[in-house]
C-alpha cells in the first residue's frame, strides 16, 4: 500500500513537472528605468498575461541591462530576443521609412497620435516590420520637448552654435538646418553629457526628461504644450514568429494585455507633459513656452531639411508622408 502511495505520488510530481517544463518565458528589453511609463506599459502586459493563467511569463530587462538601447530591434527581428519598447527610429538604420515616426511637426497632440497609430500609414509601416518578422503589441506616441543648459530654447536661434542632442534623424537634420552642432547618443546618456559640459541642450521625451532626472542639469526647459513640435512612436514590439508560436489562448491572454496596456499608455501620456513641468518647476528650472510662431519658423526648417532628406532617401517617402499628413 505503501510502495503503491510513493508511486502515485511520484507520477503526480513528475506531471507537475512536466507541465511547468511546457510554460513558456518571454524576454522584454527595455532601457528606462523601473519608474517611467514605458516600464510600466511593459508591466501591465506581464501582469495581466501571468493572471490570466495560460502558462506564459513575461520577464522584464529594464534600464538596458540585456541590450543597448538602440541594439534592440535587431536581436528582436532575428529572435534573439521576444519583445522590447524602444523608439522605432531607434531602427530606422534598418528601415529608412521607420524615422517618420520622429519628423518635426508632424504630430500636433496626443489624440491626433492615436489617429496616426489607427490609420492606413500605421499599416504601411507595419506592414515594413512584418518584412523583419516583427509586429506591434502596443501601440503609443511620446511628447517631448527642449532643455538648454545655459539658456531657453524656444525657436530656431535659440540652438544656434549649441552642442545639442536630437532624438533622431530628422530631428538631428532639423537641428543642424538650425545652425546646432549634433551629438547623438540615447536619452538614458543625456545627464551625463550635460554634467560633462559635451552638451549644451537636448530634446527627448517628458517622460525621459524626469526618469533620467535632467531637471539636475538645465537651467530652462520647454515643454510639450499647446504646441509640441517632438512626437515620437515608441511601440512595445514583438518577434511575430515567437508571437506564432504561442498557443491560442496565450495569444489571446497577450492580445488583450496589450490592449488594456495601450489604453492606458494613452492618458499616462497626456499626463506626462504637465507632470514634468511641476518636476522641473520643483527644481528651480526656468519654464519657457513655445509659441504658434516658433513652431511654423521649426516646421519650415524641416521641410526644407527633414522632410526633404526623408522624401529623396526613401523610395516610398513621398507616399508614406503624404499618407502621414493626411491623417487630421
Amino acid at each position: 500500500m505503501k510502495a503503491n502511495f510513493l508511486t502515485t505520488a511520484a507520477a503526480l510530481a513528475a506531471l507537475c513537472l512536466g507541465g511547468a517544463a511546457q510554460a513558456k518565458e518571454l524576454r522584454l528589453s527595455h532601457q528606462w528605468s523601473n519608474k517611467d511609463v514605458r516600464h510600466k506599459v511593459a508591466e501591465i502586459v506581464a501582469n495581466e498575461v501571468a493572471a490570466a493563467d495560460v502558462d506564459l511569463d513575461i520577464k522584464i530587462f529594464g534600464s538596458k541591462s540585456l541590450f543597448k538601447p538602440r541594439e534592440q530591434y535587431r536581436p528582436l527581428s532575428r529572435g534573439q530576443l521576444d519583445m522590447t519598447v524602444l523608439p522605432l527610429s531607434y531602427a530606422g538604420g534598418q528601415q529608412p521609412a521607420f524615422n517618420l515616426t520622429l519628423m518635426p511637426g508632424l504630430v500636433k497632440n496626443h489624440d491626433h497620435a492615436a489617429r496616426l497609430s489607427n490609420s492606413p500609414f500605421m499599416e504601411a509601416l507595419e506592414e515594413k516590420m512584418a518584412d523583419d518578422d516583427v509586429m506591434v503589441l502596443v501601440h503609443g506616441y511620446l511628447a517631448g520637448g527642449f532643455v538648454g543648459k545655459d539658456k531657453c530654447i524656444t525657436k530656431p536661434s535659440d540652438v544656434e552654435g549649441l552642442q545639442t542632442r536630437a532624438a533622431g534623424k530628422a530631428f538631428e537634420q532639423m537641428l543642424a538646418g538650425a545652425g546646432a552642432s549634433i551629438a547623438s547618443m540615447a536619452s538614458s546618456e543625456i545627464y551625463n553629457a550635460m554634467q560633462t559640459g559635451v552638451l549644451n541642450a537636448a530634446n527627448t521625451s517628458s517622460s525621459s526628461f524626469v526618469s533620467y532626472r535632467i531637471y539636475e542639469q538645465a537651467k530652462c526647459y520647454t515643454p510639450a504644450g499647446d504646441v509640441a513640435l517632438w512626437f515620437m512612436y515608441q511601440p512595445l514590439l514583438m518577434n511575430k514568429s515567437a508571437f506564432e508560436d504561442l498557443n491560442e489562448a496565450q495569444q489571446k491572454a497577450l492580445l488583450d494585455a496589450s490592449a488594456k496596456a495601450e489604453a492606458y499608455y494613452l492618458e499616462e501620456a497626456k499626463k506626462q507633459d504637465a507632470a514634468s513641468v511641476k518636476v522641473f518647476e520643483d527644481a528651480g528650472v526656468e519654464i519657457a513656452h513655445m509659441s504658434p510662431e516658433d513652431f511654423e519658423a521649426w516646421r519650415a526648417i524641416a521641410q526644407e531639411t527633414s522632410y526633404k532628406a526623408f522624401i529623396d532617401e526613401v523610395p516610398d517617402g513621398q507616399a508614406l508622408l503624404d499618407m502621414a499628413l493626411a491623417v487630421e
